[in-house]
């Protein structure tokens, strides 16, 4: 069984309930979100070895979200508690032509402000594996980017696998460094790539491109993009691209593709109407490409086990990606027998 470590921030989500806007009542949903927590958590959820790396409040909180990883089987014994707030999020969700809207506050959280040498990398990942991290968390603040290039380096330096997604969030990025630059030195420390098709351009500056309706009707033109990248950081061995098409807030379709440099896979397209909430929903492909890859390698199966996940999330209400594994593979094995013009 592979051993993962992921490094992150896990916030309070506080969502207006069904489709009302944010502060229309008194009353905000609670849950936990993050970006690498909602991965830690699926892959938890399918019985996997997880150990979640971050910063938390020593207090009531902090208590409450390493209780809540626990039920969920994410190791958080290697966290680091200290005197801080939580990040949070407000949501509400979209509907019909109206989107989903975020509103973050987790400026100065205790990730945001933690000294990079409270963490001991060669420490925490010596019974490791597989280093896990998106580019949100070093987006943050700039002790939490310096944590970030540590753990890789680290990572890298020790013989772990290190995956990354992508994951832009621009507005997160207030201190005076430019993200595309941090961005290309993770690059040199990765070795399995997860990114949406609009990630490969803002994040990596890549000149290839994609039409709207190529994964439909052209999907070897995806082709390009996974070979630029390759060529520019050569330790990178395995790219998966995930694409979104929307009608709207709660109609939309997902699919997504594997590529090494010699081959290249493409999920099952999947048409989501009546969307719950999407959000965690490139996080729980994530958490299913992990798991297929470990599983089963690289192959057809692991790209259509992955999109099936990230469309099945659309399904649940919260971040978190509360499905079984027999649950994930009966979509994808009735999806994959579907129409694909």
């Amino acid at each position: 069984m592979t051993r993962y470590a992921m490094l992150g921030e896990i916030m309070m989500r506080l969502k207006a309930p069904g489709f009302e806007r944010l502060f229309q009542t008194p009353t905000l949903e609670v849950t936990m979100a993050g970006a690498e927590a909602n991965v830690a958590v699926g892959l938890g959820r399918f019985d996997e070895d997880v150990s979640f790396i971050t910063a938390l409040p020593k207090n009531e909180l902090g208590d409450t979200v390493r209780d809540e990883l626990r039920k969920h089987g994410v190791d958080i014994s290697k966290t680091v508690f200290q005197e801080g707030r939580l990040g949070l999020y407000f949501v509400e969700t979209g509907a019909n032509h109206r989107p989903i809207k975020v509103v973050y506050d987790r400026a100065d959280s205790c990730i945001a402000k933690v000294d990079p040498s409270a963490f001991d990398w060669k420490e925490l990942l010596a019974d490791r594996d597989w280093f896990h991290i998106t580019g949100i968390t070093p987006a943050i603040s700039e002790t939490a980017m310096r944590c970030t290039l540590d753990a890789m380096k680290t990572a890298k330096e020790m013989g772990l696998t290190v995956s990354c997604d992508l994951n832009l969030r621009a507005a997160l990025w207030q201190y005076g460094v430019k993200h595309i630059d941090v961005y290309r030195q993770m690059m040199e420390y990765v070795d399995v790539l997860v990114g949406n098709e609009g990630h490969f351009e803002s994040c990596l500056g890549l000149s290839a491109r994609v039409a709207e309706n190529d994964i439909h009707d052209n999907p070897s033109a995806y082709r390009p993009m996974a070979d630029e990248v390759f060529a520019k950081w050569p330790n990178i061995q395995k790219i998966a691209i995930t694409v979104r098409r929307t009608v709207s807030a709660d109609h939309q379709s997902t699919a997504a593709i594997l590529a090494t440099r010699d081959e290249m896979w493409i999920s099952p397209i999947f048409e989501i109407k009546d969307i719950v909430d999407r959000i965690g929903g490139g996080d729980a492909f994530t958490t299913g490409f992990l798991y297929a890859l470990d599983k089963h390698g690289v192959c057809q199966k692991t790209i259509d086990f992955a999109g099936a996940a990230g469309a099945m999330k659309h399904s649940i209400p919260g971040d978190f990606l509360r499905a079984t594994e027999a649950e994930i593979q009966a979509l994808a094995d009735g999806a994959a027998g579907r129409d694909q013009r």
